[in-house]
This record gives structure tokens, C-alpha cells and sequence, in this order.
């Protein structure tokens, strides 16, 4: 019970609850205003001008929610008197429909902010059929209340972000700490689990995506807000706590082990391991915990308990060394010391985060120019060369236009030759469940027709139990705003809010609610029908045809990180900003393969082609990106001697394996030529390298030197993680590169 009050207090806390309450306040204020002012006609129109405008609140810098609400407004209310003039006319009207359903839902090509004005372009277009204006002056008047109520949204929007101005950002920041959090509990489970590593790789690609999205908000977020208003003592705790968030991330990502190595030193003594995924697990529930208190505000948990996990973690080192006995526990030390030192570093960072939340003064520490936080921004282009570049058969988006449009009009011509009551509703389900991706159209439609069941059944309990008109009002407002709350989170109770919402306003129209439910339930079910079966047969969009560009930006990315980190190790201080720059674009395209994977699982069975070869493909790149963030955390956080000659060749070596591998999927590139005898050669220096100071140690401990030095340790440290992570990193990209190439095989095949 108490976990549940619990949930319920973050639910009412949250920012998505806030933006339903402005919605609240915007459909509210302008029916009690004009009710009393005695021009109750207008308030419909402006209330449909407000509820049309809200989706483009989203989190973000505010100059661009301003352009993107505004850019709504004037979108609404044009296709609004579009239809309206159209609507007596059936061809007028059908070549409306065609040309605002293609070329609004193709706006979409600039982003999500984008799709959303697209989303409330479309919406207005379906909702204007449901509004019974004849003459031009009614129409304009309607048009002109629209863009009103779009206005008063956008008033009411911007005194809610002046009354609480860091909502948003505090929300992402909590949503990151929690997606980080159970991303570090999952990575745990993978060092002992082993036959379930695949199950637990396929869930942390998705977990990466939505890490990486959330990062990127906070970045628009707090980087353009941080160049408008300068910097601020809140402003800076909350970039310390998302600077911290994007360490944590790159150190559980360098901590992804080569487990086929762990799984042969440690056998059958996995219970060595045993302590670091306990130290794991306790630092995934206690960076939880501080995502909900960024929420609650409530007091900071001590950290006692991760400090006595990180101790167990440190003498399960000594007790392999005891139980198994130098030279033969060497390697399998340094694996759990060099695991160790990324847990104390992950300590640091959370250390780092309570501090900030504790004490907002520390945080105006942090430095970070404008000129290089404005590097780190993912800048979306918005020329119309964007639009023009996708008016092809090869753009998923355009397909998806054409699809949605055919949809639309197959949908409003059935219900005019059928003489459907309300057959918007039936376009409203389109505009609502379809999506590019047949995945998660699907999805989609199975939520809304069980959420409106659920919403017609509730209804129904309802009705039966009262037909009081006060009643009605406040349960149709009131599951609207709980509805707009929950439409990111929960799809499927959003919907069944929304039915509960539209039935009793309709309610007030007709006063047999059971006919408006019956009416709501197949409207439903015919619109889902014809989204999902449109999406499978009209100009059809898999996702496994979809992935090419996605997987060689991804090896791009892989490739560019790794250079960036060659240059690293030259030069720390110098080209730390460019190493962080590069790893932010491989995270990113990583997380977008990992996400295309992930669409590619909602396809129909038989649409998989080549399933296991491209989860290899994925699989590969995701843990050469974790090898590169291992190599170059540790050179961070270390003092290492000089990268050696051997080092640069094993990197140009791997770097042209990428290559070929990016050349494999796109043959237009020129071959890239190999040099495997020169890296075998380096290869075996750097083992070499490692041994000789193994060979040195074992001769100290036989002279009586027990002890181990820091030096020492840090040498033998570097030598084995890079001898190690580089022959990893040519086994990866070897890998890679025969999976690419039957990759490209399968391709050609399949033409």
C-alpha cells in the first residue's frame, strides 16, 4: 500500500500531470468565463482551439515550444476553414483530405516536435467534420475562436512554466536516473547470468534508446536554456546531475566484459563475482531512489550501504587471490580490479548527484564553455531541401504518408456510402493508432480497442448508476486531463480515459449515452482494422528493408569514437572535448540501431528476414562500443604511460575492418585494403608487453615483495585491459565484418 501512495505521489508531482492540468485549466477557464459573460455559443470553439494546441507542449527549450505551439495555431486553424469550406462539396472535400493528409503527416520529417504539430494538423482536419458551420461568416468565426483558445493554451502553458520552471527539467533528469538505474541492475545480471544473456541484451537495447532520447532533451534543454538566461545556481546543480547521468552511462557501458573471457577464468567460482553484482544492484536501486526524491523532494537516503558493498566488492579480490594463488589468479584480479575501479567511479559520479541534491551551492563548481557545450547539440535541420529529399518511394515517412492518406480516405468514403453515424470517430482512430511502423501501429490498436472496452464499460457502470449532468461535466474533464497525462506512459489506460471523457460529453448532446458507447466501440474497431491492415498491405514499410542507413551510420559513428579514443590516449587534456563529442554520436547511433531492432521484433514473423543475422550485427556493435568506452574511461581516470607504436597499429587495423565492414553494406564506397600480418605482429608485442611485466611481478613476490606498489598495479592494469580490449576489439570487428558481408549477401539475394 505504502509503495503504491508512493507511486500515486510521483504520478501527482509529475510533469506530465502538470501539462494535463493546463489543459484542464485551458478547456475550463473559457466555458466558466464566457458562461458568466453570457457568450456560451463561443466557448466550443475555443475549447477545440486549446485541446488542438496542447500536444506541442512538450519538454524543451522554450523558444522552440513557442515556435512549434505557435506554427500549430496557424496550421489549425487553416485546415480547420479548409474543410469547412469544402465540406458541401464532395470532391472540393476529397481533394482537401488528400493533399492536408500527405503533406501534413510528411511533416513529420522534421522531428518529434514536429510530428506532433503534424499530429494536431491531422486532428483538426478529423475534428472539423464533427463542427456544423454553413456560412462563411459562422466558419471564420470559428476559425478565429480556434486560434483564440490555441493562444490562451499557449498563455496558459507559459504562466505554468514561470510558476514551476525547472518541472520539466527535473523530470527528465528523474526519468534518466531511473532508466540509468534499472540499466545498471540488468547489466549486473550479466555477469553470472549466462543463459540468459541474450534475453537481457535485447532488453537493454531498448533501455539504451530511451536513455539516449532522454539525454538528448536534456541537452536542447539545458544547454540552449544555459546560453539564453546565462547560468544559475539551479540550473547548474541540474547540469551536474546530468553530466554525472551521461558518466554513469559511459561507465556502464565500458563495464560490458568480454563475458566469454569471464566465463573461462571464473568457471565454476562465479560466487567471486558475486559482490560486484550485489554492488551493482544496490547502486541501480539507489540511483532509483534519487530519481523519485528529484520528484518528492524528500530527504536523501545515506549511502552507507553502497559504501559497505563497494568494500565486499574490493575483498572479494583478495579472496580470489587466496583461494586461487598467484600467478594463476592474476588475470582473473585484474579483471575484478579493473571492474572495482569502474564501480568506485560509478560511486563517485552517484556521490556527485547527491551532493548536488543536497547542497545546490557545490554545484556552481562545474565548468562548461558555451561555444563547446553548443558541440554536444543534435541540430535539426528545418530547410525545406529536408521535405523535397524525402518525395520518394525510399522514404519510410513518405510511404508512410501515402498509406495514412489512402487510410483516410477509404475510411470517409465507407462511412459516406454506409451512412455512418459520426465516421470521424473512425478517422479519429486513424489519426490516433497509425504509425509508420506496422509494429507499432499494431500495438497501438490493440491498446485503444481494449482501453475503449475498459472506457465503455466504466461508462456504462456509470450511467446506469447516476444520470446526474454535474456528474458527467467533472468525470469528462477530469479523465481528459488523467488522459493527456498518461497518453506517454500507459497508451492503453489513456484511452480508456479518453472514451470515458468523449461519451459523457456527448452525453450532453444525446441523452442515450448507451447508443454514443455502442457507437464509440465499432467506430473503434473498424478504424484499427483499417490502420493495421493498411500498414501490412498499403506500400508496406519493414523494418528489416529500413535498416541499412541506420546500421552504417552506426558503423561510422563506432569508427569515429574509435579514432577519437586513439587520440585520447595521445593527449588527454587536448582532445578530451572531442572524445566526448564522438562518443556522444556513437551512443546515440547505437541507441537508434538498438531501437530499429527493437521495431524490427514487432514485425510479422515472416517479415524478419535475416532476425538472427541482424541481432548479431547489433549485438556486434554494441559491444565494440562498450570495448572503446572501457579503453577510454580507463585512460581518463588512470595516468598511463605513452600509447605505444603497437597500439596505433592494432587501431588503424581495426579502423579499416569498420570500413570494410561499412563498405560490405555500401558498395558505392571505395575497398578498404588489410594489413593483418603487421597487426598479428603488434598483437603479440602488447600481449608480450603484459607478460613481461607479469614475469616481473611473479619474480618480486618469489624475492619476498608481497606488496604491490600503485605504479605496479596501474602498469600491469594498463597493460592487460588494452592488450586484452585491443584483441577483443579485432576479434569484434573481424566478426563484424563477415556478418556485414552476409549481410550484404542476404541483401542482393533478396532483390
Amino acid at each position: 500500500m505504502r509503495e503504491k501512495l508512493k507511486q500515486l505521489e510521483l504520478f501527482l508531482k509529475s510533469s506530465n500531470f502538470d501539462r494535463g492540468i493546463r489543459l484542464g485549466v485551458g478547456i475550463v477557464v473559457p466555458f466558466g468565463v464566457l458562461y458568466f459573460l453570457g457568450y456560451f455559443e463561443y466557448a466550443p470553439a475555443v475549447v477545440v482551439g486549446t485541446f488542438l494546441n496542447a500536444p506541442g507542449d512538450i519538454p524543451g527549450s522554450i523558444k522552440r515550444k513557442v515556435n512549434a505551439i505557435l506554427i500549430s495555431i496557424g496550421l489549425t486553424m487553416v485546415i480547420t476553414a479548409i474543410i469547412l469550406f469544402s465540406k458541401p462539396f464532395l470532391l472540393l472535400l476529397l481533394i482537401a483530405l488528400i493533399v492536408i493528409s500527405f503533406i501534413v503527416s510528411l511533416i513529420s520529417v522534421y522531428g518529434f516536435r514536429a510530428s506532433l504539430v503534424s499530429f494536431s494538423g491531422l486532428l483538426a482536419m478529423v475534428l472539423a467534420f464533427a463542427i456544423q458551420k454553413e456560412t462563411p461568416q459562422e466558419i471564420l468565426i470559428q476559425v478565429a475562436l480556434m486560434g483564440v483558445g490555441g493562444l490562451w493554451y499557449l498563455v496558459v502553458s507559459f504562466v505554468f512554466q514561470k510558476l514551476a520552471p525547472k518541472k520539466d527539467q527535473n523530470q527528465l533528469l528523474s526519468d534518466t536516473l531511473l532508466l540509468i538505474g534499472e540499466y545498471l541492475k540488468l547489466r549486473a545480471k550479466l555477469l553470472t547470468k549466462k543463459t540468459k544473456r541474450d534475453k537481457l541484451l535485447k532488453q537493454i537495447f531498448v533501455l539504451q534508446h530511451q536513455i539516449n532520447e532522454k539525454h538528448e532533451t536534456l541537452r536542447e534543454t539545458l544547454f540552449t536554456e544555459r546560453k539564453r538566461s546565462g547560468r544559475s545556481r539551479y540550473e547548474e546543480k541540474q547540469l551536474l546531475i546530468f553530466l554525472s547521468s551521461i558518466n554513469i552511462f559511459e561507465l556502464i557501458e565500458a563495464t560490458h566484459l568480454d563475458y566469454k573471457m569471464i566465463d573461462e577464468i571464473f568457471g565454476h567460482r562465479k560466487e567471486f563475482l558475486k559482490a560486484s553484482k550485489t554492488l551493482n544492484k544496490l547502486m541501480g536501486n539507489h540511483l532509483i531512489r534519487l530519481s523519485e526524491l528529484l520528484i518528492q523532494n524528500d530527504k536523501i537516503p545515506n549511502n552507507d550501504t553502497l559504501i559497505k558493498a563497494l568494500s565486499r566488492a574490493n575483498e572479494s579480490i583478495t579472496n580470489y587471490i587466496n583461494t586461487v594463488k598467484l600467478p594463476k589468479a592474476r588475470e582473473g584480479a585484474l579483471l575484478l580490479k579493473n571492474l572495482y575501479d569502474y564501480q568506485e567511479q560509478l560511486l563517485l559520479e552517484i556521490r556527485a548527484i547527491r551532493r548536488a541534491m543536497e547542497n545546490v551551492k557545490e554545484a556552481s563548481k562545474i565548468s562548461l564553455r558555451r561555444q563547446d557545450s553548443s558541440q554536444f547539440l543534435t541540430l535539426q535541420e528545418y530547410r525545406l531541401n529536408v521535405f523535397i529529399q524525402n518525395l520518394s518511394l525510399d522514404s519510410k515517412l513518405f510511404r508512410h504518408s501515402l498509406r495514412f492518406t489512402i487510410a483516410i480516405i477509404f475510411a470517409y468514403l465507407l462511412g459516406f456510402f454506409f451512412d455512418i453515424q459520426n465516421t470521424y470517430w473512425i478517422l479519429l482512430t486513424i489519426v490516433v493508432i497509425m504509425r509508420p511502423s506496422y509494429g507499432l501501429t499494431k500495438v497501438r490498436s490493440k491498446d485503444r480497442i481494449i482501453g475503449t472496452f475498459i472506457g465503455a464499460a466504466v461508462a456504462v457502470g456509470i450511467v446506469l448508476i447516476t444520470q446526474n449532468v454535474v456528474v458527467y461535466s467533472i468525470l469528462a474533464i477530469g479523465s481528459l486531463v488523467l488522459a493527456f497525462s498518461l497518453i506517454q506512459q500507459n497508451y492503453k489506460s489513456a484511452a480508456a480515459l479518453i472514451t470515458i471523457s468523449i461519451v459523457f460529453v456527448y452525453s450532453f448532446i444525446n441523452p442515450n449515452a448507451f447508443e454514443v458507447i455502442q457507437y464509440r466501440v465499432i467506430d473503434t474497431i473498424i478504424g484499427s482494422t483499417i490502420a493495421v491492415v493498411a500498414n501490412y498491405v498499403l506500400f508496406p514499410s519493414w523494418e528489416a528493408d529500413n535498416l541499412t542507413q541506420v546500421l552504417l551510420n552506426a558503423l561510422k559513428m563506432n569508427r569515429k569514437y574509435l579514432l577519437a579514443t586513439r587520440e585520447l590516449y595521445q593527449d588527454t587534456s587536448k582532445h578530451k572535448l572531442s572524445y566526448n563529442v564522438a562518443r556522444k554520436d556513437a551512443f546515440l547511433a547505437i541507441g537508434n540501431l538498438n531501437a530499429a531492432f527493437q521495431r524490427l521484433t514487432q514485425d510479422p514473423k515472416s517479415k524478419q528476414k535475416e532476425f538472427q543475422l541482424i541481432y548479431e550485427i547489433v549485438t556486434l556493435n554494441q559491444t565494440m562500443i562498450s570495448a572503446i568506452a572501457s579503453i577510454g574511461n580507463f585512460i581518463i581516470n588512470h595516468k598511463t604511460t605513452p600509447a605505444s607504436k603497437e597500439f596505433h597499429v592494432l587501431i588503424e587495423k581495426i579502423s579499416n575492418t569498420l570500413q570494410m565492414s561499412f563498405d560490405s553494406v555500401d558498395p558505392s564506397h571505395i575497398k578498404t585494403k588489410d594489413a593483418e600480418q603487421i597487426a598479428e605482429n603488434a598483437q603479440e608485442k602488447l600481449l608480450s608487453k603484459y607478460q613481461q611485466l607479469s614475469n616481473l611481478r611473479d619474480e618480486s613476490i618469489r624475492q619476498g615483495n608481497i606488496e604491490l606498489d600503485t605504479e605496479t598495479l596501474h602498469g600491469l592494469q594498463e597493460a592487460f585491459l588494452i592488450a586484452n580490449h585491443m584483441n577483443w576489439l579485432q576479434s569484434l570487428s573481424k566478426n563484424l565484418k563477415k556478418t556485414t558481408e552476409r549481410y550484404r549477401i542476404s541483401l542482393v539475394d533478396g532483390q
